[in-house]
Parts: structure tokens; C-alpha cells; sequence
């Protein structure tokens, strides 16, 4: 966003970012086995593609260096200002102006855009006796790498993305691993492998080459959306990705117990060559009961049984759809955006948001891909932001917020075709789903059709004042 605004002649910005160090996700995920579940090729600025991707998913620690190296080479260093906790910012509809509360002071600003992500607030879920654990927990979005899980007995409570991800990093290590499973989740092959040597050259020398491989990943991503919206699509695609458990799990039983009963991508559909291998140890077991409560050396199940465990990792994943700046953002006549949205974020465009003025989303509500790279969406947010400060400039307003019509017409479009999906009818509660119940977190097209839809701006649909 700060890139793209340079490159328009707007200078006058700053990045407040709470953590010591740049890197969101990439930086706060560095748990063992952590890698991109989109090719790299794919997931990657399309204005700075790296040639040098050692894998076609490449781990954590690349994905952190390529970011801090497009920042620095792009000049963005100087304008992050670290240990920015955000306090509360209220707009002044008589100044135009936005004042934004901060760590260090007070910020005037004309506009605000909120880049805070949606994977960023690990959930702490809610156990009986989790105070009273003897041994260390911690979630895998904070992991403490200073703990020593060699001849360990481990638990990890959840089998979501981090999971599947950290299990067959650490199942070699420990001494014995619990993976305590609410529900299975709808695995598919990940098909990884390291980038050779001659293709990284033919990328440098030829970026064309790497430009082709975008876009035909782009394309193949693409038909992944379709098992969401068509059931006899998911159908094939479920009797065909059933097959990857049942050529890696042989034990029946153990089968049985990783199979979901719900429609595939009603939850996220999670890619890995090596989860069910490291399922099938000798020093793994599967717990399919209910977690009752922990005790100072392990973890009571509803069946009864005590499991007990040295250190206990909780891969229960974000607070999706419950926003941290939420209750102190404060819009036109003091409303705060959690007063507005009461428990179901809406903004149209996935960007902007009627009775907030030069506010602007990235990664908004419905913006969320369920099969493809989320920076091909923010970069299409990027440029509808742009191109609204662009349409206020000509002219000469100050202020640009989507009118109240406008956005509630596109809510209930969002609503209405996210009625049919999988995500909504597939038989599953997801973090797709806020507390109202309401998809809130999902786009449910292609993402060639959200680059249509929100690259343009209609000028009719905001309403600029000076």
C-alpha cells in the first residue's frame, strides 16, 4: 500500500506497526515445519517477483526475507514506525480529518487504511485448569522455540493449517506426540519440491519465463474454486482427494478417524505430502474425545481418560471476524466500527465502509480466498483505494465514504451468492462464519472477478464531500 502510494506522489504517510520488527504473519508464524500453502510463484508482489524461491512453497524464513527485502529496496523501512500499539482514532467530519492515538502520541491524518490482516490475534481457547499446566504452552502463531521437545511427550490441540504443518516437523523429535482433533480436516497432496538450480537461472535471465508460470498457476488456482460453488465438481474432487488418505493411512481405524463428514472446503482445505505419514508413527496418537480439562500433568478427555503430556501446543487458530480495532475506531457521530457492524464486519468492496470516511480496508470483510493467493486480492484493494484518493483530488473533496445504498447493495449480493457454497452449506462450523452466524470472511467468485469488480470504482457509489 505504501509502495503504491509513492508511486502516485504521496509522500506525506506512516506505517504504525505494533510488533519490533516487519514481517505479520511471516514474522509471528515461525513454528517448526511453517511454509506458504500457495505456490511461491504465486504468492508474491507481482510488481516484485523473486526468481530465487528454493522450493514451489517456500518455508517461512524465505517468505520473511523477501518482504523485508522489498521493503528495504522499495525505501518503506523509514516510514514503519515500530512499537505502534494503535489506541483509538476518531474522525472530525468538520476538519476531515482522522486522529489517530498511538504508543508514542497523538497522529493527524486525512485518511487511514487498515492493513492489520485477519490471521493476526491467535485464539487462547477456553480449557478448564490451562492455568493449572505444569509444563509450557504456547500457540504455534507464538512459538517457544527456547523449549526443548526432544524425547518430549507433546500435545497439539487442533488440526487446522499450523498443524498439519508443525506435526511432521516435530513427530521425529518427540517422545511421544497427542494430537487431539475436534474435527478431520479435507487433506490434499501438496505435490512441494525444490526449485532446481537451472530454472531459478532461467527465471533470472528470462523473468517472461516466471511471468508464464504465474499466470498458469494463477489459472489452475482458479478451477480449485469451483468444487466450492458446484456440488457435482465437489463431488469428484472429494472421491478423488479421498484417495491421498487412503493410499498414506492403511489402518482402518485410524482411517476412519481422519476422514471428515462434512463437505470438502466447508473448512479450509489444507495441503501436505507428509501430515498422515507422521499420523501413521508409532509415537503418534490420535484423540477424537472432547478435551474435559487440563490437569498439572496432562489433559482429561471426555471418555475419561488422562493423557498425560510435558508441553501442550495450541494450534486453535485466529480471531478472524472478531476485529481487534474494531470498538475503538470511532466513524461520523462517534459510531465505532463495532457499533456499526454489530458482530458481522460488512464494507463494500471489501474496502470501504459507509459513515466512515477515508477508511479504508485491506483484507476487509468478505475478501477471504478459500483456493488461491490472498496478495492478488490486496492488490486489487490497493488499487480501488488509489484510485478513490485519485476520483477526491479531482474533485477537490476531502472526504470519500461509500454511500449507505451502495454498500448494503453489495452486502446482500455478497449474502445472496454466498448462500450456495460449500462454505455455508457444507455442514461444518468454520472461522469463515462470524458470530451472527453470517459469512463475513469469504469472497465467494474467482479472483479474476474480484480484480474486475474491484479494481474500477464507480463514482456513483461513493458519496465525496468537501
Amino acid at each position: 500500500m505504501a509502495i503504491a502510494l509513492r508511486k502516485q506522489g504521496i509522500s506525506d504517510l506512516i506505517i504504525l506497526e505494533r510488533a519490533a520488527e516487519l514481517g505479520g504473519t511471516w514474522r509471528d508464524n515461525a513454528y517448526p515445519g511453517c511454509a506458504c500453502d500457495v505456490e511461491s510463484v504465486l504468492y508474491s508482489l507481482s510488481f516484485a517477483p523473486n526468481p530465487d524461491w528454493s522450493r514451489a512453497f517456500s518455508p517461512q524464513p524465505e517468505i520473511r526475507a523477501y518482504l523485508e527485502r522489498v521493503a528495504a529496496e522499495y525505501g518503506i523501512v523509514p516510514l514503519i514506525r515500530f512499537g505502534e500499539d494503535v489506541h483509538g482514532a476518531v474522525w472530525d467530519d468538520t476538519a476531515k480529518r482522522w486522529t489517530v492515538e498511538s504508543t508514542s502520541g497523538v497522529w493527524q491524518c486525512d485518511a487511514i487504511v487498515l492493513a492489520n490482516g485477519q490471521l493476526s490475534d491467535p485464539v487462547v481457547p477456553e480449557m478448564a485448569g490451562l492455568a493449572s499446566f505444569a509444563g509450557p504452552v504456547f500457540h504455534t502463531a507464538q512459538w517457544n522455540h527456547a523449549v526443548p521437545l526432544e524425547g518430549k511427550r507433546v500435545a497439539v490441540i487442533g488440526t487446522g493449517a499450523s498443524a498439519i504443518q508443525a506435526i511432521p516437523a516435530i513427530q521425529p523429535k518427540v517422545g511421544q506426540l497427542v494430537v487431539l482433533q475436534r474435527s478431520p480436516a479435507w487433506v490434499m497432496p501438496r505435490w512441494d519440491h525444490a526449485v532446481p538450480a537451472w530454472r531459478r537461472r532461467l527465471h533470472q535471465r528470462f523473468p517472461i519465463t516466471q511471468k508464464v508460470l504465474r499466470l498458469a498457476q494463477y489459472l489452475r488456482h482458479e478451477t480449485l474454486f469451483l468444487p466450492f460453488r458446484h456440488a457435482a465438481v465437489r463431488k469428484i474432487a472429494e472421491r478423488l482427494i479421498s484417495l491421498h488418505r487412503t493410499n498414506q493411512v492403511r489402518d482402518p481405524e485410524l482411517r476412519s478417524a481422519l476422514t471428515p463428514r462434512y463437505a470438502i472446503g466447508c473448512k479450509r482445505l489444507l495441503l501436505s505430502d507428509d501430515y498422515y505419514p507422521a499420523m501413521t508413527q508409532s509415537n503418534v496418537s490420535l484423540v477424537t474425545s472432547a478435551i474435559a480439562r487440563v490437569v498439572p500433568d496432562g489433559i482429561v478427555t471426555a471418555d475419561g481418560q488422562t493423557h498425560a503430556v510435558d508441553v501442550i501446543v495450541l494450534a486453535t487458530g485466529f480471531r478472524v471476524t472478531d476485529w481487534l480495532l474494531a470498538p475503538v475506531i470511532r466513524g461520523q457521530g462517534g459510531q465505532t466500527l463495532a457499533e456499526a457492524w454489530q458482530g458481522s464486519p460488512k464494507a463494500y468492496m471489501g474496502t470501504t465502509i459507509a459513515g466512515f470516511p477515508n477508511l479504508f480496508t485491506l483484507m476487509g470483510p468478505n475478501t477471504g480466498l478459500g483456493h488461491s493467493s490472498v496478495l492478488m486480492m490486496a492488490e486489487a484493494q490497493i488499487t480501488h483505494v488509489v484510485q478513490v484518493l485519485a476520483e477526491s483530488g479531482k474533485r477537490g473533496a476531502r472526504a470519500a465514504e461509500p454511500t449507505a445504498e451502495a454498500q448494503a447493495r453489495y452486502v446482500r449480493w455478497m449474502d445472496a451468492s454466498l448462500a450456495t457454497t460449500v462454505w455455508n452449506q457444507g455442514g461444518c462450523q468454520s472461522w469463515y462464519l462470524d458470530r451472527t452466524g453470517r459469512n463475513s470472511a469469504l469472497w465467494p467468485f474467482g479472483v479474476g472477478r474480484f480484480r474486475r469488480t474491484v479494481e474500477r470504482v464507480r463514482p456513483e457509489d461513493y458519496r465525496f464531500s468537501a
